[in-house]
């Protein structure tokens, strides 16, 4: 079930703790391309914002404070668990070349099956690959598009940063917790272990790329957010992302590591909506 974390209730389909208001958050599954997507949904306004997770992240481990905080008024907020992630199993998780291609299609299908007919992407690290994709190919389904801690792209350097993380049993407890509580451990370490593989095969291709093609087609609004501290995603991909997307825009936050929109929600959420408004 969800957790909400400011009054400890677990619940399996519809909370409504009072916390802020009435902040009710809704968990369901819809059958889209042929596998069932878990996601939840909150609030009622007008705007509707997918929140796309990172590597082996779900929109319970990923958007805590987003999926609580975020303005109930103004927007309708949805956050999936990409298949083979979150409750999105079965299908087990896999990499093919094309498995970012394949969550956008997954992820703007999703919206379209829940009736949505335009909306804003908020992608965080591989689910910022995905929303850059996803924007690329559907400009006139997405509205607005943030992203953070992504690239287009895969470096060297990249896939030795990946390689340090391959083993989760060297994760710190705090990160590897949800995820084990998630996963269990063996699905977890293999699973880490795969898209380590996965993505590092990008840096085969020339440049590296994953995406950098599609930069210029997106024709939205678009605001990258980056943490300077961000020990797994160099700064240079945020400036790459920023020069390519025309007229998009770059905050760099001094403190902000990789997790900046959970460390520093308040803030995330502030400049966030500010951009949405």
């Amino acid at each position: 079930g969800f957790h909400c974390r400011p009054c400890g209730s677990w619940g399996t389909a519809t909370i409504d703790c009072g916390f802020s208001g009435s902040t009710s958050i809704t968990s369901a599954k819809i059958q889209v391309n042929g596998v069932h997507l878990h996601y939840q949904q909150t609030g009622e306004g007008s705007h509707a914002v997918l929140l796309l997770p990172g590597m082996l992240g779900s929109g319970q481990t990923d958007f805590g404070p987003q999926l609580q905080s975020m303005n109930k008024q103004l927007f309708t907020v949805v956050a999936w668990d990409p298949r083979g992630y979150g409750k999105s199993i079965p299908p087990s998780r896999d990499f093919p070349p094309d498995f970012f291609e394949r969550d956008a299609k997954d992820a703007v299908d999703l919206m379209q099956a829940l009736k949505f007919k335009k909306f804003s992407l908020l992608g965080w690290s591989d689910g910022g690959i995905t929303a850059l994709i996803a924007a690329a190919r559907y400009p006139n389904l997405i509205h607005k598009l943030v992203v953070w801690g992504a690239n287009a792209s895969v470096t060297q350097e990249d896939v030795r940063i990946y390689n340090g993380i391959r083993d989760v049993s060297k994760w710190s407890e705090k990160v590897k917790k949800p995820l084990e509580e998630l996963y269990g451990h063996k699905y977890f370490a293999e699973t880490c272990e795969a898209w380590v593989d996965g993505i590092s095969r990008f840096a085969e291709n020339s440049d590296g790329n994953i995406c950098q093609q599609l930069l210029p087609d997106i024709k939205c609004p678009t605001f990258i957010i980056h943490g300077e501290k961000d020990p797994l995603v160099p700064q240079a991909h945020a400036e790459y992302i920023h020069k390519h997307i025309k007229g998009s825009r770059l905050l760099l936050m001094p403190e902000g590591k990789h997790n900046l929109h959970l460390r520093f929600a308040k803030d995330f959420n502030r400049e966030v909506e500010n951009f949405l408004r």
